[in-house]
């Protein structure tokens, strides 16, 4: 099996699905823990499901480069969400459902219409749960993967501060002069884009699992805002590196796998957050 898994990490498009998948549980992981702490980590299912409808017009227009629809369609939406979220009239919950069901019922409506492929089935469900082979990636996603990452990380290292008084108290952070509101934003845009980088890795039905599972299972075992997300970080890595590595050797859908393994670290950091005390 070890001789089997050396042989695989030679070629290319395994080490592309490597690189990409730890820099995406790396960002995911980082901005998980904010949105689960504000009690919003559902944004990500709800984008997940925008990026998706938006990914059916990009097929539908036959377009050689998504993402020119994919990200703006995103970015735009999670300002919006955010937005809608806070009108009296239309609570966050419920912005983000109406907003998530009407992309994904557009998308799969779109692709049946004007289907130009004969496997109609097997894109919607690549789509939807990640692609079943790795051979998608290329370095060209890789570069951008990494520059876009390199971005994220940036920004959550430089507004650290800013980022952690938004999350455990908005109002006191308003209070004191902190503009909670570009904040808020800022997250949301960030964690728009991360989506949809991380579409062509685990689907946009298993995105959220990245950003949710790594932050409760740090929540099990540490206290702190800074312990919290750091290990979530390298949990989240682990998990992601793990995921891919059995997917290859098993020969499973490489997203579903991933969040396999962080459902079994979350089960696992429980028991000895259990235990602990």
């Amino acid at each position: 099996m070890l001789d089997k898994l050396i042989d695989y990490l030679q070629y290319p498009f395994v080490q592309y699905a490597l690189i990409v998948g730890v820099l995406i549980a790396l960002c995911s992981s980082l901005i998980g823990v904010s949105l689960v702490l504000k009690r919003f980590s559902f944004i990500g299912d709800g984008l997940s499901h925008v990026a998706f409808g938006a990914m059916a017009i990009a097929s539908v227009l036959n377009l050689t480069n998504q993402m020119i629809i994919v990200m703006p369609v995103t970015v735009v939406s999670a300002i919006l969400l955010l937005r809608t979220g806070r009108n009296a009239k239309i609570k966050g919950d419920a912005a983000i459902a109406m907003i998530s069901v009407g992309a994904l019922a557009l998308g799969y409506l779109l692709m049946n219409i004007f289907s130009t492929s004969s496997n109609l089935t097997g894109d919607v469900c690549s789509t939807l749960f990640g692609s079943t082979s790795m051979l998608t990636l290329t370095l060209t996603d890789v570069i951008v993967c990494g520059v876009i990452s390199a971005i994220v990380v940036a920004l959550f290292l430089i507004f650290y501060n800013k980022i952690f008084a938004v999350t455990f108290d908005e109002s006191f952070a308003t209070a004191v002069g902190t503009r909670s509101n570009r904040y808020n934003l800022l997250l949301a845009m960030i964690i728009a884009v991360i989506i949809v980088l991380a579409m062509n890795l685990v689907g946009s039905l298993l995105i959220s699992a990245l950003i949710i599972f790594p932050a409760l299972s740090s929540m099990r075992l540490f206290k702190s805002f800074r312990s919290v997300t750091i290990f979530s970080a390298v949990l989240s890595v682990i998990c992601a590196v793990s995921g891919i590595i059995i997917s290859i050797l098993a020969g499973t859908p490489v997203g579903a796998t991933i969040v396999a393994a962080d459902v079994g670290a979350f089960l696992i950091c429980t028991l000895v957050g259990i235990f602990k005390k």
